[in-house]
């Protein structure tokens, strides 16, 4: 099952919902709204040594927020 990220257009909550199908009604875990939108998210994964994601034209990583340069034991680079 897939974990779709999802905003609420009541309260502007963001969140994350397990869903089953595109037909399930989802509503905000803050406000109890059911007038949420879907949000398009990017895919990151690895697979080896390699690091796959973060942008959606794939891509390397350009690091994490701590080093930046993609070459510390936080972001594996």
């Amino acid at each position: 099952m897939p974990i779709f990220e999802f905003r609420c257009e009541k309260c502007q909550e963001q969140f994350e919902e397990l869903v089953l199908g595109d037909d399930q009604n989802v509503t905000c875990p803050a406000c109890g709204s059911d007038k949420t939108s879907k949000l398009l998210s990017a895919c990151r994964f690895r697979n080896g040594g390699g690091d796959f994601g973060g942008s959606f034209g794939g891509g390397s990583s350009s690091g994490c927020s701590s080093c930046s340069g993609g070459n510390c034991s936080t972001c594996g680079g």
